[in-house]
């Protein structure tokens, strides 16, 4: 028999989140942003703690959030983009990565919208393998071993598969 490779250990990319943060006026501009980028309703977050240097109290709205999972691969090629396909190995963590875009204007397809502005946002990209729903369901609920979570080099690999990313 062939040497077959373990299809519980197959990574695959389980979402990409969208995310700005501000608040007032600039949280109004993010939500726009966002909503201009995915088409979808994004959520905003609420802060819980209060942290007066940088003016921001219990219950106020700090940030929009969009999380894409069905169209997430072509979603990712375009926020690659503007970055060029570099990343550094330091914005990679265990079963995710995250990345800031500058401007969204470098993103293909976007044009500048004079109401929002110039503004950035932040890409984090999920990874999962087969059999996580088992930590995560309610009834019977199971732990997963170390073994399943996926590593940096893991991520590495994948990306440079996949996408061409290249990483410094």
């Amino acid at each position: 028999m062939e040497n077959q490779e373990n299809p519980m250990r197959k990574i695959k990319m389980e979402k990409v989140v969208l995310s700005i943060g501000g608040t007032g006026e600039e949280l109004e501009k993010g939500f726009k942003l966002l909503k201009i980028l995915t088409g979808r309703t994004p959520a905003k977050t609420i802060s819980r703690k209060r942290i007066p240097s940088l003016g921001v109290r219990p219950k106020l709205e700090v940030g929009a959030v969009v999380t894409i999972r069905k169209n997430h691969i072509e979603t990712l090629k375009k926020m690659l983009t503007p970055i060029d396909n570099i990343l550094k190995k330091k914005q990679i963590s265990e079963n995710s990565f995250s990345f800031g875009v500058k401007e969204y204007i470098e993103i293909p397809g976007i044009e500048y919208q004079r109401d929002i502005g110039i503004r950035g946002l932040d890409v984090t990209v999920m990874f999962e393998r087969a059999g996580r729903r088992v930590r995560l369901k309610k009834i019977k609920r199971g732990k997963i071993p170390k073994k399943q979570k996926i590593t940096k080099e893991e991520i590495i690999k994948f990306m440079e598969e996949n996408f061409n990313t290249k990483f410094i």
